[in-house]
């Protein structure tokens, strides 16, 4: 039978490691049925932090376009999930996106992407249709980002997670009512939105919003 590829033990989140044994930035790993699984840090990832506020969080399924992508610590994760699918991960900066293609070169199902989340045009020709679209970028304008890429590469009815710094929009605004104007922003653009999660204490000032297109 196929090990599992996401578990829980003793509260903390694994993830089937692809590449059989291998931490990739200083995470534990434990073997489970000659498995090794790696561990999923809230702290580092807030995808892991969202999974940890709300269990029941649906995991990414399909191709997936990833905006943010750093040096690589939650695309491995989620690379570890979806060994039959595509990562496209994006990543502007050029130190962590030389980590991001040593990692992609030992996992083939990332393909990384040196550009400028803003404009997806750039990339149009690389990444097809997807069926999840993540964005952690830490911008001003995180839900015109979020739009822009969804109306170009999210399949109709495909899921996107806005992880929303909220100090990076205003600083000196309370979080919890520049997470309210998000939302209106989300829903004024189009995008269905099936759930917010405050994610706090692992990720602070941050928020998950998990939405839905329409086109």
């Amino acid at each position: 039978m196929e090990a599992e590829r996401c578990i829980v033990r003793n509260g903390r989140i694994y993830t089937l490691d692809l590449e059989g044994g291998r931490s990739v930035y200083g995470e534990p790993l434990i073997e489970i049925d000659h498995a090794v699984y790696r561990e999923w840090i809230p702290w580092r990832s807030k995808m892991a932090a969202l999974l940890k506020k709300e269990g029941n969080a649906p995991l990414p399924e399909g191709d997936l376009l990833y905006l943010g992508a750093a040096q690589g610590t939650t695309v491995s994760h989620l690379s570890d999930l979806l060994p039959d699918d595509t990562i496209y991960a994006v990543e502007f900066s050029r130190t962590p996106f030389r980590k991001l293609t040593a990692l992609s070169k030992r996992r083939g199902n990332i393909i990384p992407i040196l550009a400028d989340a803003f404009h997806p045009e750039t990339y149009r020709m690389i990444v097809p249709d997807v069926e999840y679209l993540y964005q952690d970028v830490s911008q001003k304008d995180q839900v015109g980002m979020l739009l822009r890429n969804a109306d170009i590469f999210l399949r109709k009815g495909g899921t996107a997670c806005l992880m929303l710094k909220a100090r990076s929009v205003d600083v000196t605004s309370d979080p919890a009512r520049i997470f309210g104007k998000v939302r209106a922003e989300l829903e004024r653009g189009g995008m269905k939105v099936k759930r917010m999660i405050d994610l706090s204490p692992f990720q602070v000032d941050h928020a998950a919003f998990i939405v839905t297109g329409t086109r």
